[in-house]
C-alpha cells in the first residue's frame, strides 16, 4: 500500500479510489429503494458512504500523524455505520448486499492498514 510521501493527492490513494467506487455503487443501489426511504435510509446511507472518502481526503491534507489518524478514525466509524445499513437493507429486502459487503470489508482492512502506517514511527 502506498504512503502519502509516495502520492501527490488523496485521489492517488488506492483506499480512497476503492471507497469512491463504493460511494458510486451505494448511490446506484439506493436508487431502487422505496420512495418512502428518500429521507430515511437512502439519505443516511449515502451520507455515511460519502463521509468515508471525504474524511480520507481531509485527513490526507493534515500535517501531523495524529490529525491524519483522527480523520481516518472518523472514516472507519462511517464505514461501520455503512456496514449496519447494508445489513438493514438486506433484512428489509431492499437489495442483495453481499457484493457491497465484501467490497466494504476489503476497504475496511485497507483503511486500518493505512492508518497504522500513518501512525508508525
Amino acid at each position: 500500500m502506498e504512503t502519502e510521501s509516495e502520492t501527490h493527492s488523496f485521489e492517488h490513494l488506492l483506499v480512497w479510489q476503492k471507497e469512491h467506487q463504493y460511494v458510486l455503487d451505494i448511490y446506484q443501489m439506493t436508487l431502487s429503494f422505496p420512495g418512502s426511504e428518500k429521507f430515511g435510509l437512502t439519505s443516511q446511507f449515502r451520507r455515511a458512504a460519502v463521509s468515508i472518502p471525504a474524511n480520507i481526503a481531509e485527513g490526507y491534507g493534515k500535517r501531523s500523524a495524529a490529525d491524519k489518524a483522527r480523520f481516518y478514525n472518523i472514516a472507519q466509524g462511517s464505514l461501520n455505520e455503512c456496514r449496519y445499513y447494508l445489513r438493514l437493507a438486506k433484512d428489509l429486502g431492499y437489495a442483495d448486499t453481499l457484493s457491497l459487503t465484501n467490497q466494504l470489508n476489503e476497504i475496511g482492512k485497507m483503511l486500518r492498514s493505512y492508518t497504522n502506517k500513518v501512525l508508525a514511527p
